[in-house]
C-alpha cells in the first residue's frame, strides 16, 4: 500500500492545474504560522477545520428560505451549503482549479447567516438603526459575509479563530457583494452560490406549492431549462465554457440574464410572497426583541460573551444571537418573554 503525503499532493497540484490556479504550495499563509501537516494540504486543511467547526454544525438547523417548514425535504442552510459545494467543486474541476480551496470556501460561505434567513439579517440590521445614537461604532447594516469571516478568524475555538490561509478568507468575504475574490476559486463560489440558492428555491417552492413548472417565466427556461437538473446543467456548463480562456470566471451574457430574470422573479413571486413571508414578522421580533433584551441585560449572556461584552457590547450580541439556530432562537424568546403557567 502506498501512502500518499502533502508533498505528493503538491506534485500533483503542479502537474495537473492550470496556471492560474491557486496552489496550496504558494498560499499567502495564515495569520499564525503552523507547521506543515505530513499528509493534508492547506487547502484540504481548512476544509476539515470547517468541517469540524461548531458554526457548520449549526447550519443543519438554520432556515435557508421556509421558515419552520413541515416536511423533511426542504432545503437548510446547511443542504444549500453543499449543494454550493458540489457545483463549484464540478465547476473548479473542469477547468483545472483548486477543488480544495474552492471546497473550503463553499463550506464556509455561509456560517455567519443569522436564524430565520435573510429576515434575522434585517432584524438585526433595523437594530443596529435603532441604538446607534447610543453606539456610534455599530455598522450600517448586518452583513452575514463579514460575520462568516469574524467566525473563522475570532469566534471558533474559543476566541482563537480557525486560523484558516489567506485565500479561503478572501473568498468568504467576497462571495457576495460588488467586490469580486482574489482567486478563480473564490470566484466560482459566488456564482455557485447563486446557482444554487435559484434553483433549489425554485424546487423548495414547488414543493411548497407555491410555483407550479409552468408559472416560471418563458424567456429564462427557454434558455436554461425546463426542471432542476437542466438548468443547473446549463449554468454549470455555460461557465465553464465561458472562463475557459478568461482571466475571471464568469457567464456568457444570454445565461446570466437568464438566471438574474429568474433571480426576480423569484423575489417577487416567492422571498417576498405570501407564503414565505406569512412568518416573517414573528420571526423579526423574536430577534429584534432577543437583541435589545441582552444588550440591556448583558448579564443574561452565556458566560463565555460576558468577557466580550464589556467590551464591545453590541458586537457581543450580534455575535450570540447570529450564532443561534432557529429553535434556539425561539427557545430563548420563550424562556425570557412567554409566561410559563404554574399551580400553587
Amino acid at each position: 500500500m502506498t501512502i500518499v503525503t502533502r508533498v505528493d499532493y503538491e506534485a500533483q497540484e503542479r502537474a495537473r492545474l492550470q496556471p492560474r490556479a491557486s496552489l496550496s504550495a504558494e498560499t499567502r499563509g495564515r495569520e499564525r504560522p503552523l507547521p506543515a501537516d505530513e499528509y493534508r494540504t492547506d487547502y484540504q486543511r481548512d476544509r476539515d477545520r470547517i468541517i469540524h467547526c461548531k458554526a457548520f454544525r449549526r447550519l443543519s438547523h438554520k432556515t435557508q428560505v421556509f421558515l419552520a417548514p413541515e416536511g423533511d425535504h426542504y432545503r437548510t442552510r446547511l443542504t444549500h451549503t453543499l449543494e454550493v459545494a458540489q457545483i463549484a467543486r464540478s465547476i473548479a474541476r473542469a477547468l483545472r482549479l483548486n477543488e480544495d480551496l474552492t471546497e473550503a470556501i463553499a463550506l464556509a460561505h455561509d456560517l455567519g447567516h443569522t436564524p430565520f434567513g435573510h429576515i434575522g439579517e434585517d432584524a438585526l440590521t433595523k437594530c443596529f438603526e435603532e441604538i446607534s445614537d447610543r453606539f456610534p461604532n455599530v455598522p450600517d447594516r448586518f452583513r452575514h459575509n463579514r460575520q462568516s469571516l469574524r467566525i473563522v478568524e475570532h469566534l471558533e475555538y474559543e476566541g482563537k479563530g480557525l486560523n484558516l490561509t489567506w485565500e479561503v478568507r478572501d473568498g468568504i468575504a467576497r462571495h457576495t457583494g460588488s467586490a469580486r475574490a482574489a482567486t478563480l476559486e473564490g470566484q466560482i463560489v459566488a456564482t455557485a452560490d447563486r446557482i444554487a440558492y435559484i434553483n433549489h428555491d425554485i424546487d423548495d417552492a414547488m414543493r411548497g406549492g407555491v410555483l407550479t413548472e409552468g408559472d416560471l417565466p418563458h424567456g429564462p427556461t427557454h434558455v436554461l431549462g425546463h426542471n432542476h437538473g437542466a438548468r443547473i446543467t446549463t449554468m454549470v456548463n455555460d461557465m465553464v465554457h465561458s472562463s475557459v480562456d478568461a482571466d475571471e470566471i464568469r457567464m456568457s451574457a444570454p445565461v446570466w440574464d437568464a438566471m438574474m430574470e429568474l433571480r426576480s422573479f423569484l423575489y417577487e413571486q416567492v422571498y417576498l410572497g405570501e407564503v414565505a413571508k406569512a412568518e416573517e414578522p414573528k420571526a423579526f421580533r423574536v430577534v429584534r426583541s432577543l437583541f435589545h433584551h441582552f444588550l440591556d441585560h448583558p448579564e443574561d449572556l452565556p458566560e463565555e460573551y460576558r468577557q466580550a461584552a464589556r467590551v464591545d457590547l453590541p458586537q457581543t450580541v450580534t455575535d450570540y444571537i447570529a450564532g443561534m439556530t432557529d429553535r434556539f432562537a425561539i427557545r430563548s424568546f420563550e424562556r425570557l418573554f412567554v409566561p410559563v403557567s404554574w399551580r400553587v
